[in-house]
């Protein structure tokens, strides 16, 4: 129990972390004020980070106010499974981004290994697709920190940390999101 709560305080004191962040939430920021919508992805439980990141910038996290566009890609069971049947599980991502995703877009992939396959050619069919890219990954970032535009990444190897630091960092873009674009989606 230890190790969780003195990797969050040395993620804390990070400059980096905090830098990377900053950029991040920047990016969102401006995909949304042009009109694009953020479409999220991962495995396992980076899968249901993923719905839980879409959840909070449909819903609100914390302000009343409008909808953020956001797609969790891991949500349509009938596409992963007959695409994943029919053809390739390490297409899944990239597939449904052809379908979904145009320029102006942000993809964010999240994987704590930073190798997962259909998160990597996620990332390279936005290149194709002229969508940015973010990621939220661990394990020294793996292949995803090259092909990503911007990542933050986790520094440890050890799974279920990764994940909880993951879910801090997308509650902190929420937040910042809202605050800053609060006017721009007010109710009228």
């Amino acid at each position: 129990m230890q190790e969780a709560f003195a990797l969050k305080a040395d993620i804390l004191k990070s400059d980096i972390f905090w830098e990377q962040l900053e950029a991040i939430t920047r990016v969102v920021e401006k995909v949304l004020r042009s009109g694009g919508k953020i479409l999220i992805a991962g495995n396992g439980g980076s899968a249901a980070d993923a719905q839980h990141f879409a959840a909070e910038l449909v819903g609100r996290y914390k302000l009343e106010r409008k909808a953020y566009p956001a797609i969790a890609l891991t949500t349509d069971t009938s596409v992963i499974t007959a695409w994943s049947n029919d053809y390739d599980f390490a297409a899944i991502f990239s597939r449904q981004l052809e379908a979904l995703g145009k320029a102006g877009d942000l993809f964010c992939g999240i994987s704590t290994s930073g190798n997962s396959l259909n998160i990597v050619n996620a990332v390279k069919t936005a290149k194709k697709l002229g969508v940015s890219s973010i990621c939220l990954l661990g394990n020294g970032g793996g292949a995803l920190k090259d092909l990503a535009d911007l990542s933050v990444i986790v520094p440890s190897n050890n799974t279920p940390r990764i994940q909880e630091i993951h879910i801090i960092l997308i509650h902190a873009i929420c937040e910042e999101v809202e605050k800053h674009l609060i006017n721009d989606y007010i109710y009228d």
